[in-house]
């Protein structure tokens, strides 16, 4: 706690605002965003690289949650301060870090996979920014972040190099794909016998997670497997095409994810309502919107 009181004591209203602002990129919509927009305008297997770190990442962040139940630096120390506008986004257990998590993953696949020097610095510079804003904000230890950071990391190391060689692997995918899924469907089961009647909030949020993955995960057997089959889209098109492609697609995507929340929220158990929301989501996003690619890459074109 010495560092959290450290950084409290410097707080101001200028480095308030802008750690407000960095801690939004471990946000789930940016991790999506990024993802879709490689997937959809850059290349595939690259969107592919950053999901599975994504979804592996989060199944393992909740999964430490849910087994060590350590709360928030506020609620261990009742004389702490937080700032306020970040209290809303700090659900759930305090270690470990989720934004850290997610922020890491994202970025740090970006970079690895990318040889820009440019964008490696931003993406480097972030993986620095956003833990440091958890921290600075006091919704976290050091602790909380040090281990999300090391796990994504980890991930990272992983994954880059199978993913790498899965893209030219169709039936290795397709066996990583269906490991992924069960890995997705045993955390599922272990947090429902867990958790079920537990009345805590915190814990509840790791069971929608639980089931938001399992949902995302078979999704993506199911894209993939569509993909292969049928669809086969190319993600070239003239850079306007591409802004359009990706802001009308986001739109869709956000729109259908909050309509599914609508209509599977008449399901009377929440944790089953995000299974088919987050499902539906990957499942439009990954391959009945790149159906409409080759429209795109008509665009521009005499």
């Amino acid at each position: 706690m010495q560092m959290l009181y450290w950084l409290e004591s410097i707080r101001n209203p200028v480095l308030d605002a802008f750690f407000s602002l960095i801690t939004y990129c471990g946000d789930e919509l940016v991790f999506m965003a990024v993802a879709v927009i490689l997937m959809w305008c850059v290349d595939k297997y690259q969107g592919y690289f950053m999901l599975f770190v994504g979804f592996l990442g989060t199944q393992i962040n909740q999964l430490l949650k849910v087994t060590f139940r350590i709360p928030r630096p506020w609620v261990q120390d009742p004389n702490f301060t937080i700032v306020e506008s970040a209290r809303e986004a700090a659900t759930g257990y305090s270690f470990p870090s989720g934004h850290t998590q997610s922020s890491v993953g994202t970025f740090g696949a970006l970079a690895i996979w990318n040889k820009q020097l440019w964008l490696r610095i931003v993406s480097v510079t972030l993986c620095i920014l956003v833990p440091l804003s958890r921290l600075y904000l006091g919704v976290h230890t050091p602790l909380d972040v040090g281990v999300s950071y090391l796990v994504a990391i980890a991930l990272i190391a992983v994954l880059y190099p199978l993913t790498k060689k899965l893209q030219h692997n169709p039936k290795g995918m397709r066996i990583f794909l269906l490991v992924l899924a069960a890995i997705s469907l045993a955390q599922t089961i272990y947090m429902t016998v867990t958790l079920l009647g537990e009345p805590a909030k915190e814990l509840q949020n790791g069971l929608k997670n639980a089931y938001k993955m399992l949902g995302a995960s078979l999704g993506m057997m199911v894209v993939y497997e569509l993909d292969q089959r049928f669809v086969r889209y190319d993600v070239k098109a003239v850079w306007w095409a591409q802004v359009l492609k990706v802001v009308l697609g986001l739109g869709l995507t956000v729109g259908l994810k909050e309509l599914c929340y609508a209509v599977f929220g008449l399901i009377p158990w929440e944790p089953a309502s995000r299974f088919f929301a987050y499902f539906v989501m990957v499942v439009f996003a990954g391959v009945i919107w790149p159906m409409t690619f080759k429209w795109f890459a008509k665009l521009g074109k005499k």
